[in-house]
Formats: C-alpha cells, structure tokens, sequence
C-alpha cells in the first residue's frame, strides 16, 4: 500500500494503541502462570498477534472476550514444535528462553526483516545454561531443546535488552537459580517493564540497588494468574506528539510520564526543542512553536530515532541525536535508512560520525520515499510529510501494523481541513 500525504495541520485528540512492549512480556507470563490470566486493553497488531501464536502452540488456551480484551489459560505444555515469531524481534528474543525450559526439541521461525536480524547473542549463553541450540550461523530458525538447568551465566547486553528480557522471565522456572552477570546493558527501561510485569505476576527479580549488571534469579519459582490492563504505548504516543510540534497541536491520551516504558524520554526532546508541552495526569498536549535545534541522547530509547528524525527536521539549525549503534539490527538499518529517505525529501542527515546522527532542519519537498517494511519509518516519513508544500507517497507503508494499525486513521481524523 502507497500512502500519500501532504501540508496540513492538524488538531485533536488521539488514544494511541495499548504498548506492544508490556503486552508481549504479560502474554509471556500469563502462559507461564497455571490459572486463567485476563489481559485488558490489548492491541491486535502484528506483533502481538504473533506472542499469542507462540503462547498457544506452547499450551495455552487464548479467548477473545471482546476487541480489546482476552482471557489465557496458561501453563507450559508444548502442542506444537514450532513457534511462529513473524517479524517480531522481541517475540524471538522472548520466547526462545522460554521454548528452552521444554525438554523437546522447538524450533522458533520468524519472516520479513527478521531473518535478517543476528540472533547470536542467544546461542552461547543458552548452550551454558544446558540447553542443546542448533542455529542457521546466527540467523532465524533456531532450534532449542531443554530444559534450562540455571547456574552463573554471563551476557553481553550491548546489542540489546530484548535476550536479557527472555532470560529474566525464564529463569525463574530453571531447574536451579541463576546469577545473571550482564556486560554494558542498554535500554535499562526496558529491563525495568520486564522487572515490573514479572512482579505483576507475583515474581521478584532482584538485581544490585542502582545497578543492572548483576541479578539473581531463584530457580523453581511460580507464577500466578492476574487480570491486567495494559497501558498506553509511548512510542506510537511519541510520533503523535512530534506532529503536534511540528504541525498543530495534538493531545494524546492514556498515557502518563509515570510509566516505565523507555519512550517516555520524547517530553525531553520536545522541550529542549522548544514545543509547547502540557502534562496532566493521564494525557500529553503538544502545540507548534518556533522549534530550535537540540541534543539528545536516545541509546536507551533507540525506537524513539525516528520521531526525533521529524523533529529535528522541522527545527532550526543542526539537531544532535546520539545512539545510532543500537539501530544497525533494528527492522531495517535505522541510521541509513533516515539518512536516505529524509536526503530525498531535502534534508540533511550526517550520520558519518561514530554513534552520531547529525539533522539540520528545512523545508520538506515533494518525494516519493520507502518505509524499508519498518513501522516507525513509515511512521515518521508521515508527520514530516505534514510540512510539505506537495505530496509525498510513502511506499509500503502498510507496514505501521506490526505496532499501530490504525495510525493512518488516528493521523486523517485530526486533520484541520
């Protein structure tokens, strides 16, 4: 699907969708926990779509109460031997710990983009916790028999936090306990959702105070059943926010800067940029102001990068924005596929400095551009086309289901027409 769009300004109030990040950990769980677990406030898109796939051919009973709402009757018990992961990153990074705890062999498969993301950080760790791992040279599939013994385990968390998430809700039904020894972990938020969920349902994963390099993690333990309702996704929230900045004045609701989710860091970004920002309980409220140039790091938030592409695009100057080593594995090259598309539509993009994206803001021209089958690109390529005094047709741009199926309706009903 080709999706063209072109000047306007917008304003309105958005719900974004239900975060795809805490949905996927608490479907994980819910299969884990031996009960009935009932998850509120769920999104269907893609990814999610494919957690649910993975819990149900590893046991679990999955009910659709309503479009939001679903019941999982959970407990580990292979019915199949294979999980379907589609092009969800941490569906696979999730899932291929839990699949270990399994004395069978499971074979974890994924499609698209994903079969080109290097899933080697999980190979050796696995292996030393007793898990038998045949791999396609660090690529999907990947085959896993277990079960996981547990013991002392050293990572390197520098690529991602997504395998130390899987580890982190795995172990605690290893055979024995775990100290987990994490070299350079990133995304620290993220490894906060995970703590959290796993609270949720009623396990304590303790680390050093103030530290996430060292955590132990008791083997034997259960999870038990809860009915939760997942809270609003920050990232679908950023996009919609720096359309507000850039191009109106938007409201986002059901969401707060309480949350543990990484993505809450684009308040910053606005601010420091100069947008009009206004922060109530449960909701953001962002209107266009003369937006100036501004630095920002984004290594824990690297799924912020093309929000902040927009931003720095429409502001005056040279925008800095560090962590561009966290988006070479992303759903496609990040850094380069920003570099690439924003040139054609006239800016600027520097990215040949080590971890560095440099943006030097302009006017947007007429282009036709290409999502690279990435959601947040496609995403972005969007609400800087807002600025275009023509039309830009993003290609592929179907691809926004995987977190947000609906953005391009959210985005046509606050158009100011």
């Amino acid at each position: 699907m080709d999706k063209s769009v072109s000047l306007n300004n917008i304003n309105g109030v958005v719900i974004p969708p239900s975060s795809k990040s805490y949905a996927q950990r608490a479907i994980a769980l819910a299969l884990l926990a031996e009960g009935r677990t009932t998850l509120r406030n769920i999104e269907f898109c893609k990814d999610t779509r494919s957690a649910l796939s993975c819990i149900e051919a590893l046991g679990a009973r999955v009910t659709i109460i309503d479009d939001s709402t679903i019941t999982i009757d959970g407990g580990l018990n292979p019915q199949f031997d294979t999980l379907k992961v589609g092009e969800s990153g941490l569906a696979t990074r999730l899932f291929t710990p839990i699949a270990s705890l399994c004395n069978r062999p499971i074979c974890i498969q994924g499609e698209g983009t994903l079969l080109h993301r290097p899933m080697d950080m999980m190979i050796e760790p696995l292996r030393q916790l007793g898990v038998e791992v045949r791999d396609g040279g660090g690529f999907l599939p990947i085959e896993v028999c277990g079960p996981i013994s547990g013991g002392d385990l050293t990572v390197d968390g520098s690529i991602s936090s997504q395998f130390i998430t899987g580890l982190l809700l795995a172990l605690p039904m290893a055979q024995e306990d775990t100290t987990l020894h994490v070299i350079n972990p990133v995304s620290i938020p993220y490894i906060d959702m995970t703590i959290d969920t796993a609270r949720r349902f009623g396990v304590d994963i303790m680390h050093n105070e103030g530290d996430y390099t060292e955590f132990f993690i008791e083997g034997r333990q259960h999870y038990t059943p809860t009915d939760l309702a997942i809270e609003g996704d920050w990232s679908g929230a950023a996009t919609m926010l720096v359309a507000g900045a850039i191009a109106g004045e938007v409201t986002v609701k059901n969401i707060s800067t309480l949350s543990k989710q990484a993505d809450t860091a684009i308040c910053h970004a606005l601010e420091r940029a100069g947008a009009g920002i206004i922060i109530e309980q449960d909701s953001i409220t962002v209107s266009k102001r003369d937006l100036r140039a501004f630095e920002f790091d984004a290594t824990n938030a690297p799924d912020l990068f093309p929000a902040l592409a927009a931003l720095a695009a429409a502001a005056e100057g040279e925008s800095i924005i560090i962590g561009t080593d966290r988006l070479r594995h992303k759903e496609s090259d990040r850094a380069e596929t920003i570099r690439r598309e924003y040139e054609k539509m006239g800016i600027e993009v520097d990215i040949s400095e080590p971890n560095t994206m440099k943006i030097r803001g302009g006017e947007i021209q007429p282009a036709e551009v290409f999502s690279h089958d990435d959601h947040r690109i496609a995403m972005s390529l969007a609400i800087s086309a807002l600025r275009c005094n023509g039309e830009v047709t993003i290609q592929n741009a179907e691809c926004v289901e995987k977190s947000y199926p609906t953005f391009f309706e959210d985005l046509d009903s606050i158009l100011v027409r």
